[in-house]
């Protein structure tokens, strides 16, 4: 299940990730933008509508291909209905986001100096140069659209790069100590057979059962064997899987097991090697299990760093929302409502890469891992919330449970920790002028 809101706010940080790259935009049937008017004031400091509608656009633009890459195609994702009693579209509430993203990054500039970080003069260099090619490279009628000024385009540069510079110092921030006993993970083979759903009978059920005890048998048999083979063995539609779960109980909300109840219990009675003597029973599936390692110590590392990550994005969440929530901020929702996103009005950005020297693409991958690093931890968050529901739902094979579990499995566990790494990466790409220069981009228009 994709979470929409989700994707929406993720995009917010994604969207100008290159700082020092910014690109071509063009649209089609928007209402009239005045950039020069104010849109919000924020602690005494006038946002203008041209930053906030630059910033909005490429948002727009960056959405909607993360919900291609999800779903292959994005649909009418504006227009659905997110609340329904207020009916207030995704198109709506995504203006609102943008502009709470331009507000937060105004407050962070003037935070900036509390954490030892600024934009140098070499830094306004490169800004003003890459803003000029911006206005270069956009045609009159795009420029008009977005309603944004070369000095505009340079505010809102300068803007994510302190944001893009400030997210490693709030987080470090965060007091975080996660002991290696509340961290400690023990790791399992299992197979899972779904035991519910409307299209299964009692009869089909019951033969499930019986493969099940099968695939146990043979395991008690031979504890070292294969556990997929095996089930392949019984149904070629079964597979082996493997997983982790915590060891310990915590009181800590972020320490808990995403599988069932009677699925830990069952595992924490057992050691290296050993199989379950019985079939373990859920309200959706019935389970084959094997202990793998108690104290699996690659898996607790990666988990604790997992962790660790967490808290301090919480932390940074947090801190950020309290700055939000302190700031005097005063909205011109007349002047806000000019700005509308909607599937009829679109904009697509297409990079043509300038510079294809290896510095200059490591440059940019840097800035962006940098940037992306807090909601790529989020949206990891949701998207284990949402494996977690299908657990639940379905599964005709050990194969689709596969998806079920995957908030401990093996390869979750790889995704996790890569976006967990990249948010311990401190970029610096934003220091260099090369940036400006990285990337040349020009706009398709999308009716």
């Amino acid at each position: 299940m994709i979470n929409m809101k989700k994707i929406v706010k993720n995009t917010t940080v994604v969207a100008l990730s290159g700082v020092m790259a910014i690109g071509m935009l063009s649209g089609c049937g928007s209402k009239s933008i005045d950039g020069e008017k104010t849109v919000a004031t924020v602690d005494g400091t006038d946002i203008p509508m041209g930053v906030v509608s630059l910033y909005a656009r490429e948002s727009q633009a960056q959405t909607v291909a993360m919900y291609k890459s999800f779903m292959g195609s994005a649909g009418n994702i504006w227009s659905q209905v997110v609340d329904e009693d207020a009916g207030t579209t995704y198109g709506e509430q995504a203006v609102g986001q943008f502009l709470e993203q331009v507000e937060l990054m105004y407050i962070m500039k003037e935070k900036a100096a509390d954490y030892g970080v600024e934009v140098t003069s070499d830094d306004e260099t490169a800004i003003a140069d890459a803003a000029a090619q911006f206005m270069q490279d956009n045609d009159e009628d795009t420029l008009k659209e977005l309603a944004v000024s070369e000095d505009q385009v340079k505010t809102l540069l300068e803007l994510e790069t302190y944001r893009q510079r400030i997210y490693d110092p709030i987080r470090n921030e965060a007091e975080v100590n996660i002991t290696d006993e509340e961290a400690q993970q023990s790791s399992f083979s299992y197979v899972s057979i779904s035991i519910s759903g409307d299209d299964l009978t009692d009869d089909d059920i019951a033969t499930r059962k019986e493969q099940a005890q099968e695939i146990l048998d043979k395991m008690k048999e031979d504890p070292t064997a294969d556990m997929g083979e095996t089930a392949k063995a019984v149904d070629d539609t079964y597979s082996g899987l493997t997983g982790t779960i915590f060891t310990n109980d915590s009181d800590d909300e972020d320490i808990s097991n995403s599988y069932d109840d009677a699925v830990v219990e069952a595992l924490r009675t057992l050691k290296d090697g050993e199989v379950y003597d019985e079939l373990v029973e859920t309200d959706s599936s019935v389970y084959v299990l094997r202990m793998d390692k108690v104290k699996d110590e690659d898996a607790t590392a990666s988990k604790k760093e997992s962790l660790e990550n967490t808290k301090r994005s919480e932390y940074y969440s947090e801190t950020t929302q309290k700055w939000l929530d302190d700031a005097d901020i005063t909205v011109n929702d007349k002047v806000l409502s000019t700005l509308t996103i909607t599937d009829e009005h679109s904009f697509t950005i297409k990079e043509t890469t300038a510079d294809t020297s290896e510095d200059a693409a490591a440059d940019t991958t840097d800035a962006t891992e940098d940037t992306t690093s807090e909601d790529a931890e989020a949206a990891d968050e949701d998207e284990d919330a949402d494996t977690a529901e299908t657990d639940a739902a379905k599964s005709d094979s050990a194969e689709e449970a596969d998806t079920t579990d995957s908030a401990d499995s093996t390869d979750e566990t790889a995704e996790e920790d890569s976006a967990d790494s990249k948010a311990e990466d401190s970029s610096e790409s934003a220091d260099s002028e090369e940036n400006a220069e990285d990337t040349a981009e020009e706009t398709t228009e999308e009716n």
